[in-house]
């Protein structure tokens, strides 16, 4: 059994920023902001849209979220390996492998696998790790100690047995892990919607700080912080806050490391460790997330998508890859909310049903549409090979 140092529980405090905090106002008034606007870009999304575009943001969010762990699998690529096609080079393939592990914890969270406020209590946390490391390559279960370059297997859903160090930080013993872990579900998984939204900076960071697992602690955090939001804001999973972390990431690393530090002064809040950092990190976190609503709200301006679509069925039938009708039935799935019903197409084409079917499978076969069978109705889709057409910027494009 891993050892308790006796560390106190009350080195983790403060757990949030509490009503009479200088802060307050601030970081009520950004959650607030998250609130509204997270609420009203779902709402002006038909379910068949939001259905689709999440299961984009699945791989988004797996990218960037693998990214600031320094692992470089792009959208097509774990694309491909969601559809078994993965590459011939070994390395390449373990990270595809790690990428659909990736997809499938968060599905599993996005299909409600961790409803309410489970995704912070110690269960739901170590169920986070265990279904990503149940699933990742044998290679990619090590970690290395840093001290002695020792290779330490990885057991999905165990908590470390060992000192570590991360950075200028050593985290509790390991034999405390469970105390901490207690005291972490006992305040973050009882709070209220609102609450939750403005602590969910501060349970991000001292999840970090516990450092409970040998390795994955990173990617297990954000899953749950994906999952404490999409909970909390009932967010449909259309916009994830991996991309806005990983496009400001060593602010990012720099606000989780400030955080570590202990208090100032007496104008730093009563606990043991700085409010005024956790504070500018709790207000760096919800900005990046107000920025992230609107980036993909502005996306998915019904106008501007259906322009995209547009110009790319345009350029797709002049290179005789579609057929010149195509861009009908686009049209028809826009207006309708994103879906259509298979015996509306030959109208809306003006040919007959067999030609009908020969239009809807080149659009099939390209992925932006997609149908659960042969009978049933045509749905928008976006597959991350037309993300750099239709929502420029949501991801780099893959390199040659």
């Amino acid at each position: 059994m891993a050892e308790d140092a006796g560390d106190s529980i009350g080195a983790m405090e403060p757990l949030g920023i509490g009503e009479s905090s200088r802060y307050r106002a601030t970081v009520s008034e950004l959650a607030f902001d998250l609130t509204q606007k997270s609420a009203s870009f779902k709402g002006g999304l038909p379910p068949t849209i939001v259905a689709s575009l999440a299961n984009l943001v699945r791989s988004m969010n797996c990218y960037y979220s693998n990214l600031i762990e320094g692992h470089d699998t792009h959208p097509i690529d774990i694309e491909r390996a969601l559809n078994s096609d993965f590459s011939a080079d070994p390395k390449k393939r373990d990270l595809q492998l790690e990428a659909k592990a990736h997809i499938s914890v968060q599905k599993w969270i996005d299909d409600g696998g961790l409803d309410g406020n489970a995704g912070l209590t110690e269960e739901g946390i170590r169920d986070i790790h265990k279904r990503f490391y149940d699933e990742v390559p044998d290679e990619l279960k090590y970690a290395v100690t840093p001290d002695t370059g020792e290779r330490v297997k990885v057991i999905g859903g165990q908590y470390r047995g060992n000192y570590v160090k991360v950075g200028n930080l050593v985290p509790i013993s390991a034999g405390a892990i469970p105390r901490f872990m207690k005291r972490f579900e006992d305040h973050y998984s009882k709070l209220s919607k609102l609450e939750t939204v403005i602590s969910a900076a501060a349970a991000h960071h001292r999840l970090a700080w516990i450092h409970p697992f040998n390795d994955g602690n990173g990617r297990v955090i954000r899953l749950m912080s994906h999952a404490v939001l999409s909970n909390a804001l009932d967010t449909g999973a259309v916009w994830s806050i991996s991309r806005g972390l990983a496009r400001n990431v060593q602010s990012y690393k720099s606000h989780l490391a400030s955080c570590d530090l202990l208090r100032r002064n007496d104008l730093d809040g009563r606990g043991t460790l700085s409010e005024e950092s956790l504070a500018a990190f709790t207000i760096f976190f919800l900005k990046v997330c107000i920025d992230q609503v609107d980036f993909m709200k502005s996306l998915m301006l019904p106008k501007t998508l259906q322009t995209r679509m547009k110009m790319w069925a345009e350029e797709e039938i002049r290179l005789g890859k579609l057929n010149p009708k195509s861009g009908l039935i686009l049209d028809a799935l826009l207006y309708n909310r994103g879906e259509l019903a298979r015996g509306d197409v030959t109208g809306i084409v003006g040919v007959e049903e067999r030609h009908a079917r020969r239009i809807v499978s080149g659009l099939i076969d390209v992925g932006i549409i997609s149908s659960e069978s042969s009978r049933a109705s045509l749905k928008l889709s976006f597959p991350a090979k037309l993300a750099s057409r239709l929502m420029p910027g949501l991801f780099p494009e893959m390199a040659e």
